[in-house]
């Protein structure tokens, strides 16, 4: 089994990079072949130079790589903090320039770009953990959890992965030492009992 995990946090000593190293820990343990990449660390260009349809290939040899390991994964964990109610721009990057078109989704014969595109996704099953300063009542009830939308309905699900699991811990700030080691026993057990 193969796992892909993509953390889009500056701070290499956030909590988005504990709770990736967790994850990593539990997966080698279960035998998992894994590839994980720090966008910050890597300098990875989120700037799509082309249109939707025309982004099919790119010169971008880190692109292409992790093209390719989006589609050989059976797993994909994602780590980011909740900006703005976005993920950080580096990781929308990430997936404009990774989830493409004939890699991620495809339209069938004679189907239009604006008719329904077929997940092409191999993996079954995306862990979403996400780090946030608003508390999670507030979250939903002011904002609508826009992460939610987006990674449960708009990105996973069109490309083939409908079991998407997501968490948001935090407020972050002032949680205390329990509070982390709980949050980080919630990923353990998450990640323990992943279903590819």
């Amino acid at each position: 089994m193969f796992a892909l995990t993509v953390i889009a946090s500056p701070n290499p000593g956030s909590f988005c990079h504990a709770m990736a190293q967790v994850a990593h820990s539990v997966l080698a343990q279960r035998g998992y072949e894994q590839r994980v990449h720090d966008l910050y660390a890597e300098g990875f260009n989120p700037v799509q130079p082309t249109g939707e349809l025309q982004n099919t290939a790119s010169a971008d040899p880190l692109v292409e790589q992790h093209c390719a390991e989006l589609a050989q994964a059976d797993l994909v964990l994602v780590f980011h903090p909740n900006w703005w109610g976005q993920p950080p721009a580096i990781l929308k990057g990430w997936i404009d320039r990774v989830f493409r078109l004939d890699t991620a989704y495809g339209y069938p014969p004679g189907v239009p770009p604006e008719g329904e595109p077929v997940g092409l996704l191999k993996a079954r099953q995306a862990l979403v953990f996400n780090t946030s300063n608003t508390p999670p009542a507030r979250e939903q009830a002011v904002f609508g959890d826009p992460l939610e939308a987006l990674w449960k309905r708009c990105v996973f699900p069109l490309c083939g992965v409908n079991n998407v699991v997501r968490r948001m811990v935090g407020p972050m700030s002032g949680s205390t030492a329990e509070q982390r080691d709980a949050w980080l026993a919630e990923v353990r057990r998450l990640v323990a009992q992943a279903n590819t």
